[in-house]
């Protein structure tokens, strides 16, 4: 496929996940313990394409992270938006189609397992339509016709080649005006999706990646008890933790409860609730 390429979308400073992202990039954060942006940068590459990454906020960790592995673009003076970051990006695509997915989106379709499951994309693509991922939207009105976004579409040149070097968003630069010209498809996704956008959600997607069990790293120490959890790489769990994730290196102490929150390092927990 040397007409398409891959661009994931790391940039982001994740506000509405404070404080798990102070430190750490939002691609960053662990899902099932693996990093958001290595399950996006999997995905592609079990489609055969290569990929670039943006990144700015935390920009030096997400850019040593995907080293060896993607082309990065760091921008230097903040985010540029989804079409900005594209359109940086602009003398690396050198005339393909783009495959732009968001890091920050979950997936999951046990049917086909990642790339397969969103092949669909690209399959008979003439080169020119912009197509979306999308999933039904709940009350059957979503932001295109019946669907919501679902994290990644695929543009054509013509409108990468056009796009305005500021900050904007693809939304405006090219998914409406493609909807206009009756140029917009979109291609139902038939598993999961959670953007992982804020904690209730990234929760839901570490617990959905558990499949209503527990994650629990090899080397983690757990002597209390686990239900429904996904414990990180070195974390020590001596308490209790139900329907909760334990970042890396965590710890919850004994006669600790952690339920429906996150924990970061010794102390810090973010609740489910927060937005």
């Amino acid at each position: 496929m040397s007409d398409i390429a891959a661009v994931i979308l790391a940039a982001g400073e994740g506000q509405r996940l404070r404080p798990l992202t102070l430190d750490t990039p939002k691609a960053l954060c662990p899902v099932g313990n693996v990093p958001l942006l290595d399950r996006a940068l999997a995905r592609v590459d079990a489609l055969g394409l290569p990929a670039a990454v943006n990144a700015a906020y935390l920009g030096e960790a997400v850019a040593r992270h995907a080293e060896g592995r993607a082309h990065v673009s760091v921008e230097p003076d903040g985010p540029l938006g989804t079409g900005g970051g594209l359109a940086r990006l602009r003398s690396w695509v050198d005339g393909r189609g783009v495959l732009l997915g968001n890091a920050d989106a979950y997936l999951h379709d046990p049917a086909l397992g990642p790339g397969p499951d969103i092949a669909a994309l690209i399959d008979g693509w003439d080169g020119t339509s912009v197509r979306m991922l999308g999933r039904p939207a709940a009350s059957g009105s979503g932001e295109f016709g019946a669907y919501d976004f679902a994290g990644f579409s695929l543009i054509p040149w013509r409108f990468v080649a056009s796009l305005p070097d500021a900050k904007h968003e693809v939304v405006r630069s090219v998914w409406r005006p493609a909807e206009r010209e009756g140029a917009l498809t979109v291609v139902p996704y038939a598993g999961t999706y959670l953007d992982t956008g804020t904690p209730s959600l990234y929760l839901a997607a570490n617990l959905h990646a558990a499949a209503g069990a527990s994650l629990v790293a090899a080397d983690a120490v757990v002597t209390g008890r686990v239900e429904r959890a996904v414990i990180g790489a070195g974390a020590r769990v001596d308490g209790d933790v139900r329907d909760a994730v334990v970042w890396p290196g965590g710890r919850v102490r004994a006669g600790e409860t952690l339920t429906s929150a996150i924990r970061v390092g010794d102390d810090l927990t973010v609740p489910a609730s927060m937005s």
